[in-house]
């Protein structure tokens, strides 16, 4: 079991900076934080931008993995994100995580401008915003004038990358899917694949939808031609109306239920002072000193 933790970008450098260093020194295997514009409760408080605040803890941190958790083509274009992304990617040494999903319905979807959606729509702008980095984080050949390509929603004409990918053959995408299409998406192109469970329900019923979720997954995979035990499987703890981090025994039996379920990896939030994920980070300070014996 690998341990994930989430960042929140609410607080000002200085005080983030601490958490992000110790993130690290914690052994958290991955960190991340939220790619939005602004999220739900939180949307009136302070919210700072995504790439600067990894590209931040990238240079305050030398092993812990890095991501988005998750970008979506809400506001996102695939060339100049991609770019971002393979700076970000150089700047950490390869430690970039990019999680990846299609987009909610709240504040980032109309923060733009643009028009509602349907689902076959937002699944349909998903598919190309992942291909299109796919291709672009891929880096051009030598001479080869660039990257072009020309869909529905997105398109690239001679976009250029700089240098080669610093992971091969580029940055991991871990693919947040719930329904058949997109955990299609998740096993084409995903080194791994998310998941918060089903929406509106919680206890036994929530952790009965991740144990469906995780078949279903494994049955898309089959059907694509893919080994099912070659995709990294996340999830997410803090969703179906559960705090891991509520207490220690709390987080310990998540982490096993986790488990027998077959995911690789798990992530939790920091605690928050109030509202949201609010806790005690002396229960986080305890967890993290049982990680170790967590793993095995």
């Amino acid at each position: 079991m690998r341990f994930g933790i989430v960042i929140l970008p609410q607080d000002p450098w200085a005080e983030a900076r601490q958490k992000w260093m110790r993130a690290e020194e914690f052994g958290f295997d991955h960190a991340w934080t939220y790619d939005h514009l602004s999220w739900r409760t939180l949307a009136d408080q302070p919210w700072h931008a995504t790439i600067p605040t990894l590209t931040a803890a990238a240079a305050q941190t030398e092993r812990i993995r890095l991501g988005t958790f998750v970008t979506s083509p809400n506001f996102r274009q695939p060339v100049p994100f991609a770019k971002d992304i393979a700076t970000l990617d150089d700047i950490s040494g390869g430690r970039f995580l990019l999680g990846v999903g299609s987009g909610g319905t709240g504040f980032d979807a109309f923060v733009l401008g643009g028009r509602e959606l349907s689902p076959r729509e937002r699944h349909e702008r998903f598919a190309e915003f992942v291909t299109g980095l796919d291709t672009l984080l891929r880096h051009e050949e030598p001479g080869s004038g660039g990257i072009s390509f020309d869909g529905d929603w997105f398109s690239a004409v001679n976009a250029r990358m700089v240098g080669r990918p610093a992971q091969q053959p580029r940055v991991p995408f871990v693919i947040a899917a719930n329904g058949p299409k997109g955990l299609r998406l998740a096993v084409t192109h995903g080194a791994g694949w998310v998941t918060t469970g089903a929406d509106g329900v919680e206890g036994d019923e929530w952790w009965r939808s991740a144990r469906d979720l995780v078949k279903r997954m494994e049955d898309v995979a089959v059907a694509e031609g893919r080994d099912p035990a070659s995709v990294d499987r996340y999830l997410s703890l803090d969703s179906g109306g559960q705090f891991s981090l509520e207490s220690i025994d709390a987080f310990e039996d998540y982490v096993g239920r986790a488990s027998a379920l077959g995911f690789t990896d798990v992530i939790s939030h920091w605690p928050r002072a109030d509202g949201i994920y609010a806790g005690d980070e002396a229960v986080l300070e305890h967890v993290a000193a049982r990680l170790d014996g967590l793993r095995s």
